[in-house]
């Protein structure tokens, strides 16, 4: 009885022993992290969330400063989690917006004086508001058909949006010069600044989405905007105390105006300059294709975007093809000459006709972008064997598309990994066709 009494106390004392030694299932994961001078403790909780804990900072107090205005106005991870061009871009942001702002105040309160009106710049500050957000309703009516010209050249109606509000603040300023007309010319100036809001707004998420590296849009968009408002608040300051000072009379609008419009367009052209689109349209796909045939080499958007034209946006290149895109079928080919063309390409999205100053490409209803540098890459071959070997046309189109068909998937593979994408091709309002 005592033995077997000794052997059970024995098991009992080396269970708890066992229970005692055993690790648990799940131990917490702790690690430290050491940069730039600070140290931080990581381990995930219980419920599988990540915690941290600063365990040291030893950085001045300018770079922590620093440090925490990067990361209430860039995006996280900034960076690498952005296009090449986005600080430049934001640079000037913050200077089109004060300069915007500035604007606004002394516009309104030239129209206030102008209406027989002597506001303070104060009161001249808030009726800008008013009398801007009263006319977005008639700029999107009149607007509302030019979205997809908008898609297609983002950064040109970028920058005509800002020409127009510069025109209508102008007319604003201006208004007091001729009381009689008060109405017509501040309600022409407010039409052109209301266009230009929607305008403005409409090209905001294309540039957004060309400096979002890491799906972080939402977050690009959010801090454009934190920007956006912190330096419309300076511009505000410094529009109040312009109109308090040099701009109290016409004389210092006339001057201080002016100097600040340039200061505006300037700052949005060198934004859009910036800004390095990666989607297709006419003039990109054709640097694209010039590049392509020169130099044997993709170029990235970063690479085009200083060379694009943002001015004369449909200007052909002669090193691509001269192609142009977005004519109508009826007016490009012939009744008599269509089943011919459609018969050189018979499984091809686009035709192609030659002309004696350029090369028409039509689209069908559904091509994409690979359609589109498809046509193109055919389009400029076809134009360098017949400057090489003056062969006919048809002749000349078939031995392209050959050629084109050799070199076509690892181009479009090339290009796909550079950034650039090709499941669509904004040519506009350009028309297409269906069968």
């Amino acid at each position: 009885m005592n033995l077997l009494l000794q052997d059970k106390i024995k098991m009992q004392t080396k269970d708890r022993e066992e229970v005692k030694v055993k690790p648990p299932d799940n131990p917490p994961l702790y690690w430290t992290e050491i940069s730039d001078s600070v140290s931080r403790c990581f381990h995930f909780r219980q419920d599988g969330q990540l915690s941290m804990k600063l365990l040291d900072d030893s950085r001045s107090v300018i770079h922590r400063t620093v440090d925490s205005f990067l990361s209430k106005f860039f995006p996280s991870g900034y960076p690498y989690s952005v296009s090449e061009g986005y600080l430049r871009y934001t640079q000037f942001r913050a200077l089109q917006h004060m300069a915007s702002a500035a604007l606004s105040v002394l516009s309104t309160q030239s129209l206030l004086f102008a209406a027989g009106l002597r506001p303070t710049p104060a009161q001249a500050t808030a009726v800008s508001w008013i009398l801007k957000d009263g006319m977005q309703h008639v700029g999107k009516l009149i607007c509302s058909n030019l979205g997809a010209r908008m898609d297609s050249e983002p950064k040109s109606w970028r920058i005509l949006a800002d020409v127009l509000y510069d025109l209508g603040t102008g007319l604003e300023v201006l208004s007091p010069m001729c009381p009689h007309l008060f109405l017509e010319v501040a309600g022409l100036g407010n039409f052109a600044k209301g266009m230009a809001v929607v305008a403005a707004r409409a090209t905001r998420l294309p540039i957004y989405s060309s400096f979002a590296k890491e799906g972080n849009l939402s977050d690009l968009f959010a801090k454009g905007e934190a920007i956006s408002t912190v330096f419309n608040v300076v511009g505000l300051g410094a529009g109040i105390f312009l109109a308090s000072t040099v701009c109290s009379s016409m004389q210092g609008k006339l001057v201080v105006g002016p100097v600040l419009s340039v200061l505006h367009v300037y700052s949005v052209i060198e934004e859009m300059r910036a800004a390095p689109v990666n989607t297709l349209n006419p003039q990109r796909t054709a640097m694209i294709v010039a590049d392509f045939l020169k130099a044997g080499k993709i170029s990235t958007p970063a690479d085009l975007r200083y060379r694009e034209d943002l001015l004369f946006t449909g200007r052909l290149i002669e090193d691509a093809g001269n192609v142009k895109v977005g004519r109508a079928l009826r007016e490009v080919v012939k009744p008599s000459k269509l089943q011919e063309l459609k018969e050189i390409f018979p499984e091809e999205k686009f035709l192609l006709c030659p002309g004696s100053k350029w090369v028409d490409m039509v689209l069908e209803n559904n091509a994409t972008g690979e359609d589109a540098l498809r046509g193109w890459l055919v389009a400029a071959y076809a134009a360098q064997i017949e400057k090489s070997s003056h062969v006919p046309s048809a002749s000349a189109l078939q031995e392209a598309y050959d050629k084109m068909n050799d070199v076509f998937s690892p181009f479009l593979s090339e290009l796909q990994a550079k950034g650039w994408h090709t499941d669509r091709f904004l040519d506009g309002t350009g028309s297409r066709f269906a069968w």
